[in-house]
């Protein structure tokens, strides 16, 4: 079973259902999909939204290793994303030789605003924890105490681990930013991390026409 979570909002509800279709629709192996819905968390996670907080998954991505029980692997990615294959693929990477993996973007973002007018933060490895496998057993020290005090900076740069060499590299198809890179090919895994295609400004940008395809696909139902 491959553990997908994928952070929810409630301005972007739709964005999380097709990037799940999108996930069940091309996986060849039994996957499990959790939203992190923030009020769902309330009884162990208080921490309040910032204005600094994009979206109410800034955090609670980070309470993914406790969720599962800080054992085997699971996978995290924001929901403004639309897979393209099999997220198998995606699940074989693993090593653990490292407690996380990720796309390591080395680049610094062209816009000071993006979707709904939030502000577009700067920060060394930026998007480095839009897309996340956990080796849960060594990410003990996210605990939902720590997840609810600590900075963003310190949580999103994994200084929560000893050092950087525990970062593993994934290939940059897996976190491919829309306006922000360009590559050969169609990513297999694309972020609209400036504005989805379903936020008004956004309906034409790169890829916005499989993201509008998958949602037909989701919502078609068989006749007869």
């Amino acid at each position: 079973m491959i553990r997908v979570f994928i952070g929810y909002d409630d301005n972007e509800s739709v964005a999380y259902h097709v990037l799940a279709h999108s996930i069940l629709r091309h996986s060849s192996r039994p996957v499990s999909i959790t939203p992190l819905v923030k009020r769902h968390m309330s009884d162990f996670y208080q921490r309040e939204r910032s204005a600094m907080e994009s979206t109410d998954f800034s955090f609670t991505r980070f309470l993914v290793p406790y969720l599962s029980g800080y054992a085997g692997w699971s996978i995290f990615m924001d929901c403004d994303m639309l897979m393209t294959t099999d997220i198998a693929e995606l699940f074989e990477l693993r090593n653990d030789d490292y407690a996380v993996m990720c796309v390591q973007h080395d680049y610094v973002a062209g816009d000071d605003v993006k979707f709904l007018g939030a502000v577009q933060t700067k920060y060394e490895k930026k998007n480095w924890s839009s897309v996340m496998m956990f080796n849960n057993s060594r990410c003990t020290t996210l605990t939902p105490e720590l997840v609810s005090k600590e900075s963003g900076l310190y949580l999103h740069q994994f200084k929560w681990l000893p050092d950087d060499s525990l970062v593993g590299a994934l290939p940059q198809t897996w976190n491919y930013l829309v306006g922000e890179m360009s590559m050969v090919g169609t990513p297999k895994l694309i972020h609209f991390t400036l504005g989805g295609p379903y936020f008004d400004g956004y309906h034409d940008c790169e890829y916005a026409d499989l993201w509008f395809a998958e949602q037909r696909l989701m919502n078609h139902a068989a006749r007869g």
